[in-house]
């Protein structure tokens, strides 16, 4: 899928492929998504969306990693 963000989809739950969830977007900007990762959410997961730096406080979500985006989530793709 190719993602179009909008600010329409901050507050929106970000949610694995079985439906976990791993985030809130924080915020829309120029398209990109910026994502409060959950805190239990493992290092796995954040390295394979690309976010290793553990100092960050948000995340950019990119739109390779979105399968679906609802009105109420955006479902990432199986990793």
């Amino acid at each position: 899928m190719c993602a179009q963000f909008t600010e329409d989809d901050e507050g929106k739950r970000i949610v694995n492929a079985d439906g976990d969830e791993v985030g809130i977007v924080q915020s829309v900007e120029g398209g990109t998504v910026h994502v409060d990762p959950d805190p239990g959410m493992t290092d796995t997961i954040k390295s394979r969306l690309g976010w290793g730096d553990a100092d960050e406080e948000t995340y950019r979500l990119d739109e390779e990693n979105v399968e679906s985006i609802t009105d109420d989530e955006i479902q990432l793709v199986r990793l």
